[in-house]
């Protein structure tokens, strides 16, 4: 009985730990290296000093990408949007999508309470 307690923890320990590797996507170096034009209306760190482009900093990652994939299909509509996104790659959307859900914001400081 202990033995199959033992073996049913390891493995629920290693399916919980191949989840948690599968939900992290994107590489946040390579998306601050994509960054360049995000940065023109969401500031270098994605907190726009705007108040017409969102702060996307510490959004979360998931929500970026659907977003992003949203405007590259039309579903939303914003043309400068989705003349930017038009050349990215579902890759690119996830690492500009990890850079900028790492850096400090509004949403980002919520989820560290």
């Amino acid at each position: 009985m202990k033995r199959m307690l033992g073996v049913t923890t390891v493995l629920a320990l290693g399916l919980l730990a191949t989840q948690a590797q599968a939900v992290k996507k994107g590489d946040p170096m390579r998306g601050q290296e994509l960054s360049a034009t995000c940065v023109a209306c969401h500031g270098p760190d994605g907190n726009s000093p705007v108040p017409e482009f969102p702060r996307i900093a510490g959004q979360y990652a998931d929500y970026m990408v659907q977003a992003m994939k949203a405007y590259k299909t039309g579903e939303r509509n914003n043309p400068i949007m989705a003349g930017i996104v038009a050349s990215l790659s579902e890759r690119d959307m996830e690492d500009l999508a990890a850079f900028f859900s790492q850096q400090k914001g509004d949403l980002y400081n919520l989820r560290l309470k």
